[in-house]
């Protein structure tokens, strides 16, 4: 039966769709592609800070999924494999584009003789503009993270993820979540108390235990950084 895994207990809806698609089924890969693409799109757009390349990963993601039907296994929940797909991609490209970038700089150190003057994305009118809303300067200090912390609390924040879900999905242990998890909202923290500051939006100071409730309101909008565990290899590289 599609429905019942091999111990028996029932399949979620979305492990089910996908155990039809592996059976032939493209309607159920529709039904997923109906109800995913938008949160990927955006979850993809968060990382990259660029629409059409969230668009052209987020194809990639779907195209990932349906190649990868015949070897579909239900063993963990379908939005933790799919996610993992999807933070892999953002984060190969954000890898790879940094590494253009540095290239272009050396090219053009070469030719002129001093490495070019880059304008400063984070200062273009739109930001200027969206700055005078508490939400943008959420916006603005969660892109601002290291890629990794940005990944756990997105994942965290906007879609839902737990902390067993989310180390699955970023291929470390949940300890190493935890510890970026922390670190992440300790940025987030400093980063708001300046901006906030002027708006009359006080942050307040973290607590020993690592309280999130100050940024629940991240989840309306749109997460970590390194530990020494991921330093020496042992998290999430």
């Amino acid at each position: 039966m599609a429905g019942v895994s091999a111990a028996g207990s029932v399949l979620e809806l979305d492990a089910q769709l996908m155990v039809r698609l592996r059976e032939g089924d493209v309607c159920g890969f529709e039904l997923l592609l109906a109800k995913y693409r938008q949160p990927i799109v955006h979850f993809l757009y968060r990382m990259v800070q660029n629409a059409g390349v969230a668009e052209e990963l987020a194809q990639e993601v779907f195209l990932r999924v349906y190649c990868s039907r015949a070897r579909y296994q239900p063993s963990a929940k379908f939005t933790t494999w799919l996610y993992r797909i999807a933070a892999n991609l953002a984060l190969n490209w954000l890898r790879d584009e940094r590494r253009r970038a540095c290239a272009d700089s050396l090219d053009a150190a070469g030719r002129w003789g001093a490495a070019p003057q880059w304008p400063d994305q984070q200062n273009s009118i739109e930001q200027r503009l969206v700055r005078k809303t508490v939400l943008a300067a959420v916006r603005q200090a969660v892109a601002a993270l290291p890629d990794r912390q940005r990944a756990v609390v997105l994942l965290h924040k906007y879609h839902g993820l737990d902390y067993d879900q989310i180390a699955l999905t970023l291929g470390c242990s949940v300890s190493a979540v935890k510890s970026l998890t922390f670190r992440a909202y300790a940025n987030l923290r400093k980063a708001l108390a300046g901006s906030l500051a002027p708006l009359g939006h006080a942050v307040q100071p973290k607590s020993a235990q690592g309280d999130h409730r100050g940024f629940a309101g991240i989840r309306a909008d749109s997460s970590d950084q390194h530990s020494e565990a991921f330093q020496s290899g042992k998290g999430c590289a």
